[in-house]
């Protein structure tokens, strides 16, 4: 596997990989990674000739009382990983190649950022989307490979690179590869590691809880009692707070009060011991499963 850390070790390893009509995938990541990066890694490797994954901590997805300086940085040992599963090419830029002396750019995409998360954590979406638009430019891959866990952030993605005409003549698809989940069925995450050992074996009341939500939506409850009843489960498990938890319309992320029209996911986040968790699960319609 090759490093490249500036934009011409970059460029001078793609030159190498795209030949003979090889097609590249891209998988984008902060580090830290674990079974649900992966997965992304291995789904690309089945669908593209060469990966190249990423590898940075992109400070301006990050608010100002947010854990950019405690974020897990472990390069080393997410190469090996990487290098394990057949990644052709790790990217892994310093914040010098990512934003230069006099960076003054920013994307915003309005309408899906603007609730759930983005409610939440102000600024948040603009970084995420400044900094995948960059990568889609910088590595040009034929297909980009995110985890459904963050499915707002997927939304946003895919918005964006539709509004800027990312996906031609590169970025062809953007791909959601499903939640990748522990035995109890928490979803992996590189905070997970933030959680003492109370509040991990707490956190697995929010799966359970979701599937009891949605359990009671599809059999015809009210979604405002359902999602009521999951909040009262979260803080009875001993959740310090939550900052939404919201059955949506998958593609606009607008609010739903039913399942009967449009394909529906219930988006959750909340804190448990200084620790905020998101995940998010299909909710079917007319009895037809979407995967969680």
């Amino acid at each position: 596997m090759q490093t490249a850390t500036t934009l011409d070790m970059l460029r001078n390893a793609l030159a190498k990989l795209r030949h003979a009509g090889s097609t590249v995938a891209l998988v984008p990541t902060m580090g830290a990674l674990h079974e649900g990066h992966l997965a992304l890694v291995r789904e690309a490797r089945a669908k593209c000739d060469h990966v190249v994954a990423s590898i940075f901590v992109n400070p301006t997805q990050f608010g100002p009382n947010e854990d950019l300086d405690a974020y897990p940085r472990q390069l080393a040992q997410d190469s090996a990983m990487l290098e394990a599963e057949g990644v052709a090419l790790l990217w892994a830029p310093t914040l010098e190649a990512m934003y230069p002396d006099g960076f003054a750019t920013t994307i915003s995409v309005s309408g899906v950022s603007e609730g759930q998360c983005g409610a939440a954590r102000p600024g948040h979406f603009d970084g995420v989307a400044t900094v995948v638009c960059k990568l889609f430019n910088q590595v040009m891959p034929d297909m980009a490979f995110f985890g459904e866990k963050d499915f707002q952030q997927l939304a946003v993605i895919r918005a964006m690179a539709r509004d800027l005409d990312l996906t031609r003549p590169h970025v062809r698809d953007i791909v959601g590869v499903p939640t990748v989940r522990e035995a109890d069925g928490l979803a992996m995450s590189s905070r997970n590691r933030y959680l003492s050992q109370r509040d991990r074996a707490a956190a697995a009341a929010l799966p359970r809880a979701m599937k009891a939500a949605i359990a009671a939506i599809e059999a015809g409850e009210d979604v405002g009692q359902a999602l009521a009843a999951l909040k009262d489960a979260l803080l009875g498990a001993g959740f310090d707070r939550i900052d939404y938890a919201e059955l949506v319309d998958s593609t606009s992320l607008a609010a739903l009060d039913s399942v009967n029209c449009v394909p529906a996911r219930l988006l959750v986040a909340a804190r448990i011991g200084g620790t905020r968790l998101i995940d998010n699960m299909g909710v079917s319609i007319k009895g037809q499963y979407q995967q969680a």
